[in-house]
């Protein structure tokens, strides 16, 4: 895949999980979605002031310079190395900056990242989608780079 190629996967990629967060989220904040009690899981709002788990609460302006430092390190990082990436590097960088892009434009737009999906399985905080993006994709790239690490598996091809 030629690097221009990769730019427009990973920017398409990014504006997909971008679009499909606002657009689930707005629509889940609208009950347009009719979930009744169930054992996995509620749609609660709250507001969230903080970062996860509630920590630097009100810090709002700390925690959008934070958020807009790290998106521009992966995108940089991204950019710098694109053709070394993959297409699942790429994928999951792009959820990355996406969830990370999400709850920053939260922060600003409302002054408090919307929290909605609430765990009835477990105890556990409420999350939302942004947060659900940067977990699986923080967790995705580090087995990612463990097994390149560790098993030297380079493969540069999208599949």
């Amino acid at each position: 895949m030629s690097k221009n190629s990769k730019v427009i996967y990973f920017l398409t990629a990014i504006l997909f999980f971008v679009l499909s967060d606002l657009y689930l989220t707005e629509n889940i904040l609208q009950n347009k979605y009719n979930i009744q009690d169930n054992p996995i899981f509620n749609f609660v709002f709250v507001e969230n002031t903080g970062a996860a788990f509630n920590i630097f609460e009100g810090f709002k302006i700390f925690l959008i310079t934070f958020s807009l430092g790290a998106m521009i390190l992966i995108l940089v990082h991204a950019f710098k190395h694109i053709r070394d990436f993959n297409c699942k590097h790429l994928f999951l960088n792009a959820m990355l900056v996406a969830g990370i892009f999400c709850n920053m434009l939260e922060r600003i737009y409302y002054g408090c990242v919307r929290d909605y999906i609430k765990l009835n399985f477990i105890n556990f905080p409420i999350f939302n989608i942004s947060d659900v993006l940067i977990n699986i994709s923080v967790f995705l790239i580090v087995i990612l780079i463990i097994k390149n690490k560790y098993i030297n598996n380079n493969d540069n091809s999208c599949r």
